[in-house]
This record gives C-alpha cells, structure tokens and sequence, in this order.
C-alpha cells in the first residue's frame, strides 16, 4: 500500500474532493478516470495533458503501468514517476483503477463494498476517502511520542472544600 504520509494522504483527499464537488469524471477517459483524477492532483496537469500523454503509448492504465519504464522519456511515463515519487506504487494505481485493493475494500462497509463499481463516481470517492483514513491510522500508529512525554504524568488537582 501507498506510504503513510502527510502528502499522499492529502492527495488521496483532494482528490476525492475534487470528485464530490462534480469535476467532471469519465472513466475511459485517461485523465478523468479514477488514477486520472489522481494524476491531476499530483501533478497539477489538467485532464487533457494527461489524456494526451497517455495517448502516445497504447493501453488504459493498467497497460500503462505495466509498460511504465522510467527511462522511456515518453509523458506518461513522467506523470507516473511523479506519482511514483510521492509514494503511490505500480500496484496501487492499478488497484484505484478498478477499486480492487483488498485492504481498502475490507475497511468499507459490507453493503457498500459488495455494490462497489469501479466507475461510479461515489464509488471512487468512497474508496479514495477509506483509502486516506487507513493510511492516516498506519501513521499515527507508528507515531512515537518521546519517552518524556509518555513517562510524564499530569500534575494532580487536589480539590479545595469551602
């Protein structure tokens, strides 16, 4: 799973809110698809930009990133370095692609994850959304308070009769 940190969290976030807020969304569309979205954020390219980088090599993301060479020197190749390099992984987007991450699916409500599409809107926006909140748990788990801190206890309050 993508990295737990502040950057990729708040993608994950933005991005979702960029889709409640109805930007336009089109999933065979290379840059308003589900990594799509993403990629704007990320990259702050718009829509077409990365549609038109896609559309130098063949195949949907998922081909994309299976043909991804970071040396290519092709665009696309460079949008998905940029998502790379904030802590997203190969598997990640292909997983966003089809909303397919079995542990992002586990974390969303049973009615809800049995009826999860891959293109509908909410849909994306629920997964992006559960996405972000598990990744915000793993990093405030592993946050380690100094062991002054830990070890310090409040002062005590001794209470005054009148």
């Amino acid at each position: 799973m993508a990295l737990s940190t502040f950057p990729v969290i708040q993608a994950l976030r933005d991005t979702a809110q960029r889709l409640a807020t109805q930007a336009p969304y089109q999933w065979g569309h290379m840059g308003s698809c589900n990594c799509g979205h993403l990629a704007q954020t990320v990259t702050h390219l718009t829509k077409a930009e990365i549609h038109s980088r896609a559309m130098q090599r063949y195949g949907d993301w998922e081909r994309q990133l299976l043909d991804y060479c970071p040396t290519s020197g092709l665009p696309i190749d460079e949008t998905i370095d940029e998502m790379l390099a904030l802590g997203f992984s190969r598997s990640d987007l292909t997983h966003l692609e089809k909303l397919s991450d079995p542990a992002i699916r586990a974390a969303i409500p049973f009615e809800r994850r049995n009826a999860l599409r891959h293109n509908q809107r909410d849909d994306v926006v629920l997964y992006l959304q559960t996405w972000a909140q598990l990744l915000e748990t793993q990093l405030l788990n592993a946050l380690q308070l100094p062991a002054d801190l830990v070890s310090a206890r409040p002062p005590q309050v001794s209470a005054v009769l009148v």
